[in-house]
């Protein structure tokens, strides 16, 4: 008996786009199955269905690739661009096999950016229902107060909906700028600009430098590295629900409450006050619904 397949995880299985963007091809009329123009939601066997993109068929791919590149600013994340402007697909282009970004980052920022062709390892990695954390190195201007900081940990309400809470830590601060490591849990567009945006924050400077446990490391702007097998296992491995978030879903919604404090310093709730001192402003911080550090 044939094994049918939805059509989006097809494409996406040969490295064509991930599922959602599959979906978006298929819904704009580029996906033919057997010459009929596709629709979302129809199945296919990859073994004897003829599966064209934009004209070109789709084959399978021969093996799984894993890269990270560090893209530099000035560069789109995607693989073509109507408007001509430059993007990742030059920096890769000796690669043979045809892959595409495991999610974005946006033309002014920098940094750690996931490249592959195996569709089931990039839904893992974007899939709204997963939690891999991202860390990011963060350059803001003029300055930022404690209660800015505990606000971006708790989290802000962006475009009607409040962000995920975040780690957030101070790494070095001097007049006219301060350098944040910032740790999201879920994957918003332009989060981060428009969190900052809300603060009256200037972002002056952008880079990923980890996605789960993989960091960027000393790789160089403009160039890229196979993933190690010990790699993609932890990051698969780190691809599942994370516990604190979906229980600070469930504190927002009253059904319960947790008071996180770590032994040094403690972020009072309520009307209370949240200080810290300069001694511990590298200390990472983790916020949940009680305002809690870590």
């Amino acid at each position: 008996m044939a094994k049918e397949i939805r059509l989006q995880k097809m494409l996406a299985d040969c490295g064509i786009a991930s599922r959602r963007k599959a979906e978006e091809m298929i819904a704009a009329g580029e996906v033919r199955v057997n010459g009929s123009i596709a629709k979302v939601g129809d199945k296919v066997d990859p073994k004897k269905d003829k599966v064209t993109v934009k004209g070109k068929p789709v084959e399978s791919r021969a093996q799984d690739v894993y890269i990270m590149l560090h893209k530099p600013r000035g560069f789109i994340t995607t693989m073509n661009d109507e408007m001509d402007r430059k993007c990742v697909a030059e920096l890769v282009r000796e690669i043979p096999e045809r892959i595409y970004p495991v999610g974005r980052l946006d033309r002014d920022s920098e940094g750690l950016l996931l490249m592959t062709n195996d569709g089931a390892f990039a839904n893992a990695m974007m899939h709204p229902s997963k939690h891999v954390p991202k860390t990011y190195r963060v350059t803001v201007r003029p300055s930022i107060t404690e209660d800015q900081l505990t606000q971006m940990a708790v989290g802000i309400e962006i475009e009607g909906r409040k962000t995920a809470p975040a780690d957030v830590r101070v790494l070095s601060q001097e007049p006219g700028r301060v350098v944040l490591e910032m740790v999201l849990h879920e994957g918003r567009n332009r989060e981060i600009r428009k969190m900052c945006e809300a603060l009256g924050l200037e972002v002056a400077r952008l880079k990923r430098i980890a996605i789960g446990p993989v960091r960027l490391g000393m790789l160089q702007p403009g160039k890229w590295r196979e993933l190690t097998g010990e790699e993609v296992k932890r990051l698969m491995a780190g691809a599942k629900s994370d516990k604190h978030v979906q229980q600070t879903q469930i504190n927002r919604k009253g059904e319960a409450k947790h008071d996180y404090y770590s032994s040094t310093t403690r972020f009072q709730t309520g009307g209370g006050s949240v200080g810290r001192s300069a001694g511990q402003r590298g200390q990472r911080r983790r916020f949940g619904n009680g305002r809690s550090d870590r």
